[in-house]
């Protein structure tokens, strides 16, 4: 890998034991560097994913220890860290000095939203429980930071199902492309145009729910507050290294700009709170602002491993059959790394789907694509091992036992935040209804296609 590359992970050789978990771990081999010798990243292979910075440290002890009941105490209230002191040689390219100075320009209006999976991860940064959830507190951090409008990337989630649910029934009914891919996980994206670029036609053309929000923001928002585009700071909140790639891309900029001007880490936020003197933990309880922050269960469950499949079928369920469906909860598309299967009833059509949570997972079945003797519909990918949840930009848990607690805690949550909400489908977001009656029409019309859909750029 040459020194000048771009790329948005790196390896700091002077900080590298040469420990190579980081090569463990990367679901593309791009780790490059003999055991005990400082290694590098082959950007032409990474897929940004960030895996690497979240098992990196340069204490190999700290890997290896039993945990005591007190360091797991000290570990479980965000402690740890600070007695073990451990060096981090992976990392993330970081942008909070250019989302300060944005917070700091009055001639700005600035907007933003929150991945599901910060909601469930966040508070680990400041003392709290694994997988406390709090999106109160993180809209009212995000408001005392000075952001005028404090945004939801589910409402995105809930417009990416109408879109790729409708993309989805297109495709079977009129003998479209199959099976078709889930485009949510850019890191997945990039892959299949480095790896597997005679399957770019499988992808739903939809974006992610991160680049449909800004490129509603500088668009519906912008009129709503009846504001300049030019003038809108779009910044989104994400738990995944891979978004700040994304966001870059040159051809999404459909609102006539950068769709989102600048992404930043779950941990990224944590260090703007702090550095803020914002006391998170005590901080009340607040909204989301309307509309572009309404969501239902099904968009907060993108955060974990088959959510967006979960969710798909809620309401692809519905828009064929007409009826609704039995039950929203679909036990059988959930769980941790690894292929799930399942064939659905949904009126006359058995649809069936796959669920892939590790992109290292996904080799076999994009084999059996290219041979032709693929026999399902649907796939979700999901590059991290257990989805969203456990990304490359969530609060680093050193300790296997505790990662493999705090990515169970954040599951649960993520679970539970759906159950409790009052609208369960995305169909059912009476502000995406809106959206489509003020705004875009219909799904897979002509200004949602412009706007909420993409092109994929073979990398080969």
């Amino acid at each position: 890998m040459s020194d000048t590359a771009v790329g948005i992970v790196y390896i700091d050789k002077e900080l590298c034991t040469g420990c190579r978990r980081c090569a463990e771990v990367c679901p593309v081999d791009a780790i490059e560097g003999a055991a005990g010798e400082p290694q590098a990243i082959d950007t032409e292979k990474c897929c940004y994913c960030g895996q690497c910075v979240q098992v990196c440290s340069a204490y190999a002890s700290i890997f290896d220890e039993e945990i005591t009941p007190r360091e797991q105490k000290m570990a479980e209230r965000g402690l740890l860290d600070s007695v073990k002191e451990p060096l981090f040689a992976a990392y993330n390219i970081g942008h909070n000095k250019e989302v300060k100075k944005g917070l700091a320009d009055a001639s700005l209006f600035k907007m933003v939203q929150c991945a599901p999976a910060v909601r469930v991860a966040i508070a680990e940064e400041f003392g709290m429980k694994l997988g406390s959830l709090t999106p109160g507190k993180m809209a009212a951090a995000l408001r005392r930071l000075g952001f005028d409008r404090v945004y939801d990337t589910n409402f995105t989630a809930d417009v990416t199902i109408m879109e790729e649910g409708s993309e989805l029934i297109e495709r079977v009914t009129e003998n479209g492309t199959l099976p078709m891919f889930t485009s949510c996980c850019p890191a997945w994206v990039k892959y299949v145009e480095q790896e597997y670029p005679e399957l770019l036609s499988h992808l739903s053309s939809c974006k992610s729910p991160q680049q449909m929000a800004g490129a509603l923001f500088k668009t519906y928002g912008a009129k709503i507050d009846n504001i300049e585009a030019a003038k809108v700071f779009s910044i989104s909140v994400m738990p995944c290294t891979c978004k700040k790639f994304e966001c870059d891309r040159p051809e999404l900029t459909d609102s006539g700009f950068k769709d989102v001007d600048y992404v930043i880490t779950t941990r990224e936020l944590a260090q703007l709170i702090k550095d803020a003197g914002i006391d998170f933990k005590n901080l009340p309880e607040e909204d989301f602002d309307k509309p572009l922050g309404t969501y239902t269960g099904a968009g907060t469950i993108f955060g974990a491993t088959g959510g967006v499949m979960e969710a798909a079928l809620r309401t692809g369920y519905e828009l064929i059959t007409k009826q609704a469906i039995p039950d929203v909860k679909l036990d059988f598309v959930r769980g941790g790394e690894g292929v799930r299967r399942a064939t659905v009833k949904v009126g006359d059509l058995d649809l069936k789907v796959v669920v892939v949570s590790g992109l290292k997972n996904v080799k076999p079945l994009m084999e059996q694509i290219k041979a032709g003797t693929a026999d399902f519909h649907f796939m979700e990918v999901m590059t991290c091992p257990v989805g969203c949840v456990s990304g490359g930009g969530q609060p680093k848990v050193l300790l296997p036992k505790l990662k493999e607690k705090a990515h169970e805690n954040r599951t649960c949550s993520t679970y539970v935040h759906d159950d409790t909400l009052p609208l369960r489908k995305s169909h059912d977001n009476p502000d995406v209804q809106k959206l489509y009656d003020e705004f875009l029409l219909k799904p897979l019309g002509h200004e949602s296609h412009h706007l909420l859909h993409t092109k994929y750029t073979p990398r080969r």
